[in-house]
């Protein structure tokens, strides 16, 4: 498998976690060869697999992934499992292994957390809440 990403020298503090900077070494979707995107924290935060990409200033660390054709992007931050073709963007939080997926979105300021799942076509935004293991 060819890596699609390398980390950059460029770091960013969130916390007690040391991101990374990212930036493409190939064409792929909208990304091409040379694009910095955004920060994690670790090869395994982002699949080298599929389109999905981390975009902008996002941040993905701890436990957090993003594959298949995930995109996360904006000033988004996330500790929880992104995939399919969902989007998390603007200043969407997920943590605490919840998990976005299918063709869900969430953005403006919502936060996703305590093991809650967003999925399908669903639109989270706004300043919503979705926690306690819920199902949306």
């Amino acid at each position: 498998m060819q890596k699609k990403f390398a980390l950059t020298k460029e770091t960013r503090v969130f916390g007690e976690y040391v991101l990374y900077r990212i930036k493409a070494l190939k064409d792929f979707a909208d990304v091409k060869a040379g694009d910095l995107g955004g920060f994690i924290e670790k090869e395994d935060n982002l699949s080298h697999e599929g389109n999905c990409w981390v975009y902008n200033e996002a941040l993905v660390f701890k436990n957090g992934r993003v594959y298949e054709n995930a995109r996360v992007f904006d000033n988004a931050i996330t500790c929880g499992h992104i995939y399919g073709h969902a989007r998390v963007y603007d200043n969407a939080v997920i943590s605490d292994n919840s998990r976005v997926y299918g063709n869900a979105h969430v953005y403006g300021k919502a936060i996703i957390y305590d093991n809650a799942y967003v999925y399908d076509n669903a639109r989270v935004y706004e300043n919503a809440r979705i926690a306690n293991n819920v199902h949306v």
